[in-house]
Parts: structure tokens; C-alpha cells; sequence
């Protein structure tokens, strides 16, 4: 295809077409533009921008004469097709799968532990398997940092001051129980009483705080009278549990999360056994962040299921 060639196909506007098999079948502008809706010049100047950018005079016309050149009749056979086309493109695309593409970037704390989240992103999945999912792992408080500046699709984390520009819903709420491991003294112990933690060591997350996220387990902390120095912490749970299990000190887990770890004999569970402090975990999002289609995707599938799922059963270990 030659460069001119080229540039006629890509540069023609195709309404001109339009306008032409119009002039062709009403043979004459004045028809044409009141079959179009529009005043004669301007049919007339579409018909001669056409004519122009073909190089090639389509139309033969006088006051009493109009007929097409010969290129002409071949240009009205060709743009018939070309619009016949063009008019069933609707009819083709309708049964095809709408396929959603793009990347999702979800922010979330390290204790994170749900199926309602991991439904969402198996459903996700499913739907849109050319859709990409990137998780970050941050504490709470970059979580909500993300959001706000439009850098993550979501969050999932704690939430301990609103920012009156994100949305927040509760996605679901867990229990912190007080666990130690192995090698500490209290390793094995039956019923002991909140008494029996006085002045242990601890260990804990960076939001263990009466100022933050883990308010209730600050609380808690402070009414067990552990050790005010806390010998270890993180924003990772993996890194708390590690410090617990290696036998620091006493710290808070949730939980439904160390469940396994009970069992395996790597935690050992220490009071309060009874009502032990509830933390909420919230679906955090920016209404101001223009979000692509597979973003709108995850997020109302989320949406959809939080909003399906009874608190009761979004309530983990209670």
C-alpha cells in the first residue's frame, strides 16, 4: 500500500461516506440534506471535501441533471458495503464476552484474614482472568495513606480517625486474645487468671496503642498490668508471631488467624478467655479516585459480598 494510500484510509472521515450514498440514492443535495436533517451547503461542501480528498469528481449535476461518474458508482458500491457493515457491527458484537482488562492495586494490613476477601478475588478471577491483582502488605496507617493519595485501588485494615474524604464499611470484625509461646514460663498453664500476666513481658503490633487502631487491646494490656516496656513490635503479624513463639514476651493475635497454630502446639492461649476485645477491619476507598473498569470490578464484587454476608457471619472467633 502506498503512503497516499495509506494516509486516504487513515485520515477519511467516514461520515462523508455517509453523506454520499445519501446524495446518491436522493440524487440530488437539496433531498439529501432534508433526509439528513441538514442545510443544502452543507452537503454540499461534504460532497465536495469528498470529492477533494478522492481526488475524483463523483457527481455529474446542472439545475435539470444529476448523475454519478463512473467513479462514482463505483465509490456508492463500495461505501453500501463498507455501511452494511458498519450498521451490523452491533448485531456481531452483542454476544461477545465483554472482556475486562486492567490492574488492581489493594492495599491491606498484615492481619487480613477473611474469606469474604479471598471469595472476592477467587470470583474476580473467574470473571476476568486477564485482569491483574497486585497486594500490598503495609500497617494501617500507609494503608489509609495509599487511598487517600489514589495510589491503591483499596485498602482493608484498621481504622483508628477517619479521613472525611474516604469511604469506609465494615468488612468484618475479629477477636485479639493474649497468646505466648513455647519457651515462656506460662507455656501449658490452665486456668489462670488475667492476674497471672502481671508484669510479663510483651510484644505487639505498632498500632497497640489507647491512641490507635488496637485501642482495646492497649486496654487490655494495661488492665493485665504487663510490662509497660514492650520488648518487641511490629506491623507485621508474622513478625509479632514470630517474636511470640520464640518466647519475647505475651502479645495479641487475632484469633480465627492462629487457629492452626494453636492446634500445632507453636501458641499457647492465655486470658482472658472470656469476652476477649473486638477490632473492626473496614473496606476503605476514595470516591474521588477515578478508578478503570477492572478496579469497578473488584471492588463492587467486595461490596457486594460484604453487603450479603450477615455481621454475624462476619464476626470471626467471637
Amino acid at each position: 500500500m502506498s503512503s497516499h494510500t495509506d494516509r486516504l484510509v487513515w485520515d477519511l472521515d467516514w461520515n462523508l461516506l455517509r453523506t454520499f450514498v445519501v446524495i446518491a440514492e436522493e440524487k440530488g443535495i437539496t433531498r439529501a440534506g432534508e433526509r439528513l436533517n441538514l442545510k443544502q451547503p452543507t452537503v454540499s461542501n461534504a460532497l465536495r471535501r469528498l470529492e477533494m480528498r478522492l481526488e475524483r469528481k463523483l457527481v455529474s449535476r446542472s439545475a435539470n441533471h444529476f448523475e454519478l461518474t463512473e467513479a462514482g458508482r463505483r465509490l456508492y458500491d463500495s461505501s453500501v458495503e463498507i455501511l452494511g457493515l458498519v450498521s451490523r457491527l452491533p448485531l456481531l458484537l452483542r454476544d461477545a464476552p465483554d472482556e475486562i482488562t486492567g490492574h488492581v492495586a489493594v492495599c491491606v494490613a498484615s492481619h487480613v484474614v477473611t474469606p469474604i476477601f479471598d471469595r472476592a478475588l477467587a470470583e474476580f478471577h473467574q470473571a476476568h482472568p486477564r485482569a491483574s491483582v497486585g497486594i500490598s502488605v503495609m500497617p494501617s496507617v500507609d494503608v489509609i495513606r495509599q487511598v487517600r493519595e489514589a495510589r491503591a485501588s483499596f485498602g482493608v485494615c484498621l481504622v483508628s480517625q477517619r479521613d472525611p474524604a474516604l469511604d469506609y464499611e465494615l468488612a468484618y470484625r475479629e477477636f485479639f486474645g493474649f497468646f505466648c509461646g513455647p519457651p515462656h514460663r506460662l507455656f501449658g498453664r490452665t486456668g489462670l487468671k488475667l492476674d497471672a500476666l502481671a508484669n510479663e513481658t510483651s510484644v505487639s503490633f505498632h498500632t497497640d496503642s489507647i491512641f490507635d487502631a488496637l485501642r482495646p487491646v492497649a486496654m487490655l494490656r494495661s488492665e493485665a498490668k504487663l510490662e509497660t516496656n514492650v520488648v518487641g513490635v511490629s506491623s507485621n503479624l508474622e513478625e509479632v508471631r514470630r517474636m511470640i513463639i520464640a518466647g519475647l514476651g505475651i502479645g495479641p493475635l487475632p484469633l480465627h488467624v492462629v487457629r492452626r497454630d494453636i492446634e500445632d502446639g507453636l501458641l499457647w492461649r492465655l486470658p482472658p478467655y472470656e469476652a476477649p476485645p473486638a477490632i473492626d477491619v473496614f473496606l476503605v476507598t476514595n470516591p474521588g479516585k477515578a478508578v478503570n473498569r477492572a478496579e469497578t470490578a473488584l471492588r463492587n464484587s467486595l461490596r457486594g459480598l460484604i453487603a450479603t454476608t450477615s455481621m454475624r457471619d462476619r464476626t470471626y472467633d467471637r
